[in-house]
């Protein structure tokens, strides 16, 4: 047991999706395998307060998280070690950890801010890098990026809550006029359906663009795409792997944070989806490409519509996916053979691996 790696996972943070990642962290630590791992919890509440978190350990879960039980304060100390020390009130009473587990979803977690931090400190962490955390993060550089590399999304235009005279806004007649009705509004930066409408006439788009400008100063407004929802699992570093796809069916009139999290029945997941082999293949290899475009490691979770002449739309990619035994992406990887505390293990082992990797490289003349 003395040998064990030592976890940190983070969740929580400063974002609209706080309590999905507190969600998302009871079932990783559930699942870990704890002869193997020893697990620090570390709370992120939504002042950005690092504390160590015993709440998982008593079998309870904090919604939303707050330093409650009185514990220490945690100072992420910047250095020259090979593990950098997380610090409570200066008395290294954690000591160095091996790796960190980000579960954190949306801003402030699943952006690049907390993987530069990391990265700075010299300690290894799962999932994407600094820049394919900041690219997936980000919907309309995501979109850029996959239509230059020939990758098919929807039409969409951008709104900025700062636009002037030399660079309007799009009206809505325009906007209509382009995407036709209905459409979607959508915060550029953020996940799990938060802030995100359906616009069927121009009272709702005033409305929906007030809504989501609340979390973002730039809105993504996309066509409605007519077609089957599916979503893929990927996981890898340099040789990334696909998973089988699931179907999503929603029972609202979009997959809406409600349909996710709130509706026991908002959804019906069809896990793996009907699908003939060629199609399976050929969206395999979309999301496949789509990650190596976005420069992603780790994993991810890559949204797609299917539509009924079998064309494929990539919506998104989520570099931190839903994590809870219910989510998408660990029961497209169940499906497809990897079990939830095998996937824990692999995506652990696969930080580890690429920060050795890195260290090969030169940081001077």
């Amino acid at each position: 047991m003395e040998n064990r790696i030592k976890v940190g996972i983070l969740f929580g943070g400063k974002s609209a999706e706080h309590e999905v990642s507190i969600q998302s962290a009871k079932n990783v630590y559930d699942a870990i395998d704890k002869n193997k791992y020893q697990v620090t919890m570390i709370g992120i509440s939504k002042r950005g307060q690092w504390f160590l978190d015993h709440y998982f350990e008593k079998g309870c879960v904090p919604a939303p998280v707050e330093n409650a039980d009185g514990g220490e304060n945690l100072a992420l100390v910047l250095g020259t070690g090979e593990n950098q020390l997380l610090e409570v009130a200066g008395k290294n009473l954690i000591g160095a950890l091996d790796v960190v587990f980000p579960v954190l979803h949306g801003p402030f977690g699943e952006d690049g801010t907390v993987q530069g931090l990391l990265k700075q400190a010299n300690i290894p962490f799962v999932g994407a890098d600094v820049l394919g955390s900041a690219v997936g993060m980000d919907k309309d550089v995501m979109k850029r990026l996959l239509r230059d590399s020939d990758l098919p999304i929807a039409p969409y235009v951008l709104l900025h809550k700062y636009a002037d005279a030399e660079m309007p806004n799009p009206t809505y007649q325009e906007i209509a006029a382009y995407l036709c009705v209905p459409f979607f509004v959508k915060p550029a930066n953020l996940g799990s359906s938060v802030g995100i409408s359906k616009v069927q006439d121009e009272g709702e788009f005033d409305q929906a663009v007030a809504e989501a400008f609340q979390y973002d100063h730039k809105l993504i407004v996309e066509k409605n795409i007519v077609g089957r929802e599916m979503e893929i699992s990927i996981l890898g570093n340099e040789n990334p792997m696909a998973s089988l796809p699931g179907e999503i069916i929603s029972q609202h009139s979009f997959y809406s944070y409600e349909a996710k999290y709130l509706d026991e029945h908002g959804a019906i997941l069809k896990i793996p989806a009907s699908l003939p082999d060629h199609l399976v293949a050929k969206i395999q290899q979309t999301a496949l490409k789509t990650f190596k475009a976005l420069c992603c490691e780790g994993m991810a979770r890559v949204d797609f519509f299917l539509t009924e002449k079998d064309e494929i739309i990539i919506n998104e990619i989520n570099t931190i996916p839903g994590f809870t035994k219910i989510s998408m992406y660990p029961k497209l990887w169940d499906a497809s053979g990897i079990s939830y505390t095998e996937l824990i293990d692999r995506l652990i082992q696969l930080a580890l691996a690429r920060f050795n990797r890195d260290r090969q490289l030169k940081t001077s003349r």
